[in-house]
């Protein structure tokens, strides 16, 4: 038998682990080793950031422990009957790795999932394992994202969020049906329940530090920087709709920090029911758009879904200007006067567009001109809003609004 080296060992599983898209290292606490034992910090810049084929952007020092897996998910290139190259890590070479990468400034922490081996509690074992010895045995104070097994015990759940800044479970496909369709191993409570387990350690010592009655008293910690989860777009037949949904009720029941949504991207040897395509990277893009409307500007999934056609978000104009479109009895707006809600809907105005306007407008009516210098695409938001100086007349009801916004069509080609 061959023995493989760990460059190649990090070769293979960094690659495996590029599927992951849940890996963002923000929302913890603040720790650093300054002028304190241990190494490692959460603050600050040095995270490497690299970027996968398809493009996304990937953090820290993102592997697998294993892409060697029991389980058979017909949507993963990683599946246990998928041909393609295994290794396995130990949890000391993960250690080695990670302060031998974080030592050279190439790293601010760890993203580590894997495959499944030998049973769920014997892989969460090992995922723990490495997070504890970090922390423990060498001190590390930098950020650590574990992907947990839902399978497994909520003991051993309960022991990764003691070390690790979040924890992720990912809930794969947004139905049932579909899970017990691609991933037969898997089931939707089980996924569930787990994200429960992680809601409550959270909660519990959220709880514990309001109870305190020694404000400098420690309370143990448990993910400060809370769960995510992710959902693979383009592998079923599920709408946008049905995804929206479901993220939805995540987000209200599970307290989560993020849904992520990763582009089905073609596999070895796959099922001849699985697309044979491209990634639907733009379709993915909308659906973070759409997640954004309703995180951050006060939108409702049903409001969101309410304007697909068949259940699909338009690929050529994003979701809140396709909204607008479909809502023009609620404009234009007056920026001078509207609520922080109404300024929101607005095509072209975030959050910070949004802040600013409601600043300068304590100091005098604003114009046009003003606008353009605090609002970044104020051109898309001139058919929804009113100034002291503009009024958009009929162009909020103007039949072809919506061509000013969409790409020219596009010749098709017979190679696509």
């Amino acid at each position: 038998m061959v023995k493989t080296s760990l460059i190649d060992k990090l070769s293979i599983l960094a690659d495996a682990a590029k599927y992951d898209a849940s890996c963002a290292s923000s929302g913890t606490s603040k720790r650093s080793s300054v002028g304190k034992s241990g190494l490692g910090s959460t603050e600050g810049m040095g995270i490497c950031h690299s970027y996968t084929p398809d493009g996304r952007c990937i953090s820290l020092l993102k592997i697998l422990l294993t892409n060697f897996c029991i389980f058979d998910c017909r949507y993963c290139v990683n599946r246990s009957s998928s041909n393609v190259e295994r290794a396995r890590f130990t949890p000391d070479e993960v250690v080695t790795l990670t302060l031998d990468f974080y030592k050279r400034n190439y790293i601010e922490g760890l993203f580590l999932s894997s495959g499944i081996i030998r049973s769920p509690d014997y892989t969460m074992e090992q995922l723990v394992e490495v997070a504890r010895s970090l922390r423990e045995d060498h001190g590390f104070r930098g950020y650590i994202h574990l992907k947990t097994i839902a399978e497994a015990d909520p003991e051993l759940i309960k022991a990764a969020g003691r070390h690790a800044d979040r924890l992720s479970v990912n809930i794969e496909l947004p139905s049932e049906e579909s899970l017990k369709s691609y991933a037969p191993e898997k089931t939707g409570q089980t996924i569930r329940k787990a994200m429960a387990d992680v809601k409550s350690g959270i909660d519990d010592r959220k709880d514990a530090i309001k109870s305190r009655v020694i404000r400098k008293a420690r309370v143990p910690r448990f993910a400060p920087g809370g769960q995510s989860t992710q959902m693979i777009v383009g592998a079923d037949g599920t709408n946008d709709a049905q995804i929206l949904g479901t993220a939805s009720k995540l987000y209200a029941g599970y307290g989560l920090k993020r849904v992520y949504y990763s582009a089905y991207s073609p596999v070895p040897d796959a099922s001849s029911d699985l697309p044979p395509v491209k990634p639907p990277l733009i379709r993915e893009h909308r659906l973070y758009q759409a997640d954004w409307m309703c995180r951050f500007y006060g939108f409702e999934a049903d409001e969101v879904a309410g304007t697909t056609e068949g259940g699909m978000l338009a690929l050529d104009i994003d979701p809140k200007l396709a909204w607008a479109l479909q809502n023009r009895g609620h404009f234009p707006v007056d920026v001078n006067r509207a609520t922080r809600r109404d300024l929101l809907r607005v095509p072209g105005l975030g959050p910070k567009s949004v802040k600013r306007i409601m600043a300068a407008r304590r100091h005098g009516r604003l114009r046009l001109d003003g606008l353009s210098r605090i609002v970044h695409s104020v051109k898309t938001a001139l058919p929804f809003i009113v100034a002291a100086d503009w009024s958009p007349g009929g162009l909020t009801d103007e039949a072809g609004l919506r061509s000013r916004f969409a790409p020219p069509p596009e010749q098709l080609s017979l190679f696509a």
